[in-house]
């Protein structure tokens, strides 16, 4: 009882000052990043001479960039000072968005987007190390919703945005715009965002204590359940480790190559300009949102990762195969499009829930380092096979997408795979704390 009573007094300000920081920082990030796909669709390709399959690889690129600090990142973030980490990402990935805007030929572009995933590769680790030292286990699939409604945020306002700023300026100052307003970032993180608990001036000292409290004790039932101390190495022999990269893997690869390909696609099905494409590519990252809340708020209440992790990945696909099976009627080919934006990363939030139920704390961060690094390569995958497959079939889109639907499915039939390790969790924490009650009764 009195565990549940300290869980209910933890401090309801952490949502708003770690969440709203982190939300800013990534939704400018994402921009940086998925903004070529608008550039792509507004004259890019033309302008540089790509082709679709070098316009995939341009966009794929990034992820092989995205794996050098993954690890290091992620550690550093864990062990170190993610606060001051982040802040040196935000300035070196602002200089490089912005000098996209002045490429001359596809080597230039080529170069810059690598140099652009080298830079941004620590940032979701240690993120999420951040999140993982202010938010309990019970709250991480919530708290990490909340922060991953940034990509629904980014994607909303990169189309009509971008859209814009090609409509009236041309394709390069969609990169400088959005590049500058990456740098004026910094002002914003610096001052808001707080590495650790006890680092918190907006905290009492009551708050700062039950919360170390309340982490710390989850740390010891996560070592009471592997029965000794895991060191890093010993992740390299853990099968979870290895079916959660194949996982993120296969969900990269599709929520990228629909990423990239979006605006591609309704620019093609509805034959609207790109200042209305990037209106109509904003509505599925709405349907999006709602899918981060929905999906972290049920995982939250019965603390069954594996299942709200498998479900997005299933509808995903599925909605996918039928906006291309009813092509030919606009509207109801639009409103599955929609759907997939209710599904495509909705599983996100709740999967990385599942690592720090996993792996405790000085080794979580190597953990994400790996899944994220070897895990993004789908993100590479994706946008270089679905471009690889519309070149081959002279502009057909089909072909690619139905391949990008039969790798989400095989990320699905893995996660069924997972144990239920967070359900475990919360039974030995409810033990626990039964004992603890026994006990009390019994001294008094």
């Amino acid at each position: 009882m009195q565990a549940q009573l300290n869980a209910k007094k933890l401090s309801a300000g952490r949502w708003i000052h770690i969440i709203i920081p982190t939300i800013l920082v990534y939704i400018v990030a994402y921009m940086d990043r998925a903004n070529i796909s608008f550039a792509i669709a507004g004259g890019m390709d033309s302008a540089l001479g790509l082709s679709a399959t070098f316009a995939g690889l341009a966009s794929g690129i990034f992820f092989i960039g995205y794996l050098v600090l993954q690890v290091p990142g992620g550690m550093i973030a864990e062990r170190g000072n993610a606060k001051k980490y982040i802040a040196w990402t935000i300035i070196a990935w602002g200089v490089v968005a912005t000098l996209t805007g002045f490429v001359q030929n596809e080597w230039e572009l080529l170069g810059l987007r690598f140099l652009l995933g080298v830079v941004e590769g620590g940032l979701m680790p240690a993120i999420l190390a951040i999140l993982s030292h202010w938010f309990t286990n019970e709250e991480r699939g919530r708290a990490n919703g909340y922060f991953y409604i940034n990509i629904a945020i980014a994607n909303i306002i990169t189309g009509p945005i971008s859209g814009w700023l090609i409509q009236f300026y041309n394709w390069r100052e969609v990169f400088i715009v959005e590049g500058i307003v990456s740098l004026a970032l910094i002002v914003v993180w610096l001052p808001l965002i707080t590495n650790k608990p006890e680092d918190a001036k907006w905290l009492t000292q009551e708050e700062k204590d039950q919360l170390k409290a309340r982490i710390a004790e989850e740390q010891e039932i996560m070592r009471e359940s592997h029965g000794r101390r895991m060191a890093f190495k010993d992740i390299f022999v853990d099968s979870n480790l290895w079916k959660l990269v194949l996982i993120y893997f296969c969900y990269q690869a599709g929520a990228y190559g629909f990423s990239l390909w979006l605006p591609t696609i309704v620019k093609s099905l509805t034959n609207q300009g790109m200042g209305n494409v990037g209106l109509l590519t904003a509505i599925p990252y709405v349907a999006l949102a709602i899918g981060f809340v929905v999906f972290s708020v049920l995982s939250d209440r019965n603390h069954n990762r594996k299942l709200y992790t498998a479900i997005p990945l299933i509808g995903f696909a599925l909605c996918l195969i039928l906006s291309l099976e009813f092509k030919a009627d606009v509207i109801v080919s639009f409103m599955f499009l929609v759907f997939c934006g209710f599904f495509f990363q909705s599983a996100a939030p709740i999967f990385w829930a599942i690592v720090p139920s996993l792996y405790p704390d000085d080794v979580a961060g190597g953990a994400r380092g790996i899944i994220g690094g070897i895990g993004n390569l789908g993100g590479f995958l994706g946008p270089y096979i679905v471009g690889l497959l519309i070149s081959q079939t002279h502009g057909d889109t089909s072909i690619g997408l139905y391949g990008m639907s039969f790798i989400l499915f095989v990320g699905f039939l893995i996660t069924l795979t997972l144990p239920k390790i967070t359900s475990q969790m919360t039974i030995q924490r409810e033990e626990r704390i039964s004992l603890q009650q026994v006990e009390i009764a019994t001294e008094q």
